[in-house]
């Protein structure tokens, strides 16, 4: 394994790394040359005697698993996908004239091959779902691309058709004709050539805007056999979706947690040096992350929060009996949230619907360090949360990657509780006492009061106060009751809260938490 320390590659003086791994692509191990810069891991694959060129159009990157976890990503069309027998007799070598209308996401969305270079015509091998060429209905894998908008291709280099293609405009007049005998050469490839990264990534999360060209969203620089994975908001893990009893495995998860690359190195030593390189990559990109997406949202802020602290990728544990059942999840942690989402949003809009969203004044830090009976205690690190909610408790556990992960999570959640806990400074809720419709007020500073509600425009009446050192003791029932036993003649008094009591349990302990804390009485 060759490692280098030389700049460049866009990696801002970041150590690279260099040396042959495997790539797992339709269940099968293939050798590939690894190139990891400071925003990208470039995956080469072997030379080939034959000098065939296979370029293309399409995203540039690399998955060998789509969404469903299966031989090949669900979005692409191929020739594996589209065999020549499902080409309909009447469209076989008949010149075609179909009009094509790029979208401001994806262009295109095609990959060509061949080449005046390669004595092949300009052919299309790849037509990803869903976008453009693939909405026209007109276009199938294998079409030779015969002219652009009246530009003649069929003398054509590959770079040139790839020219004529960008310069097109957004309204592009393909002719074509679907070429059966070629369908052996659009089939051959390095497994590289195979794999796909194909939905247009997020490079930036400014994905609300639209480039000058297109076309650049699908990255459209030009390798031989060579696949580019920019790293920004990927989440490398290990022991994710591949059973990996020899500690060989890396996984590289796209933003939009449709595609997965999974890498094998020659040990586990090595593959722990792979997989710390990666993941440094992925953590020296998340300031410049966060600093995108505050300029993305200006004053809208996030799903009602208005800056974001910290984000990042967490395996989460799926309810039940599985051990080993891990998923991913974006968590984002606010000045006031902690913030759920399944794959990291591409649009605008998609920032203010989380999947879940908890109140960090109503969570607590519950667990930190190896998971409980894990065979790997010293790299199971993970964490649990428990936030009240009127429908009662709700736990999640998640799993870091590396112990420095670990600690900043903890840090960061139980910081976001305290700053919580002084940013709001008090809450208030309805309650009966004693019969009577109250009021029962929890200040930071202050403590408890409780007051009768107003009624017919009278003032409301305090019925009593205590600051938070008369509290001994608080309880509840699960459902409806609180109890605070602040000592003295009245003993314990019985607020019966209408709904489930634990969300003001845990803002109890929450204000309690931060004034131990802000007071130094813990470390």
């Amino acid at each position: 394994m060759a490692v280098a320390a030389a700049g460049g590659g866009g990696g801002g003086g970041r150590a690279q790394r260099s040396g042959w791994l495997e790539v797992l692509v339709r269940e099968r191990w293939h050798k590939v040359l690894a190139n990891l810069g400071g925003e990208a891991l470039v995956l080469s694959g072997e030379e080939r005697p034959d000098g065939a060129a296979h370029n293309g159009l399409g995203g540039d990157g690399a998955t060998c698993r789509g969404a469903e976890g299966g031989g090949g990503p669900a979005a692409v069309r191929t020739a594996f996908t589209d065999p020549p027998e499902q080409v309909p007799e009447a469209v076989s070598n008949k010149k075609r004239c179909v009009k094509v209308l790029k979208q401001e996401m994806g262009g295109l969305g095609i990959s060509i091959k061949g080449g005046k270079e390669n004595k092949m015509p300009i052919l299309i091998s790849k037509i990803f779902k869903g976008l453009a060429a693939d909405q026209t209905q007109a276009l199938y894998v294998g079409d030779a691309i015969l002219a652009v908008n009246g530009t003649d291709l069929r003398d054509a280099t590959h770079d040139e058709a790839v020219q004529a293609l960008k310069r097109a405009g957004k309204e592009v007049l393909l002719e074509v004709k679907y070429m059966r005998e070629a369908t052996p050469y659009v089939k051959k490839g390095s497994p590289v050539s195979e794999i796909g990264w194909e939905t247009p990534p997020p490079e930036s999360p400014r994905l609300g805007c639209a480039s000058a060209d297109p076309l650049s969203q699908l990255s459209l620089s030009i390798h031989r056999d060579k696949k580019t994975i920019p790293l920004k908001m990927c989440y490398v893990t290990r022991n994710m979706t591949v059973s990996d009893p020899e500690n060989r495995l890396i996984e590289v998860h796209s933003p939009d947690a449709k595609h997965t690359v999974v890498l094998r190195s020659k040990d586990s030593a090595t593959a722990q040096a792979w997989f710390n390189a990666i993941h440094s990559s992925v953590n020296e990109l998340i300031p410049r992350v966060i600093a995108e997406v505050r300029d993305q949202l200006g004053k809208a802020g996030i799903a009602g929060s208005r800056e974001i602290r910290h984000l990042g990728w967490l395996a989460e544990k799926v309810p039940g009996d599985n051990e080993k059942h891990w998923k991913p999840v974006l968590v984002v942690l606010t000045e006031k949230d902690l913030l759920i989402y399944e794959s990291m949003p591409r649009m605008k809009e998609a920032w203010f619907s989380p999947l879940h969203t908890y109140p960090l004044l109503a969570t607590r830090l519950v667990h930190s360090g190896p998971g409980k009976g894990s065979p790997q205690s010293g790299f199971d690190l993970s964490f649990a949360t428990r936030t009240g909610t009127r429908q009662g408790i709700e736990t999640h556990l998640f799993r870091t990657e590396t112990s420095r992960d670990l600690s900043l999570w903890t840090r960061n959640v139980v910081q976001g509780c305290h700053n919580s806990a002084e940013l709001i400074t008090e809450i208030t809720t309805s309650c009966t006492y004693k019969s009577q419709e109250c009021r029962l007020t929890i200040h930071y500073e202050h403590g408890f009061s409780l007051t009768t509600e107003p009624h017919d425009g009278a003032f409301s009446k305090t019925i009593a106060q205590y600051p938070y050192e008369k509290l001994k003791m608080s309880s509840d029932d699960g459902i409806r009751m609180l109890y605070l036993d602040f000592g003295g003649k009245d003993g314990e008094i019985q607020l019966d809260l209408h709904s489930c009591p634990k969300p003001i349990v845990f803002i109890i302990h929450s204000f309690l938490s931060a004034k131990i804390t802000r007071l130094g009485l813990v470390a």
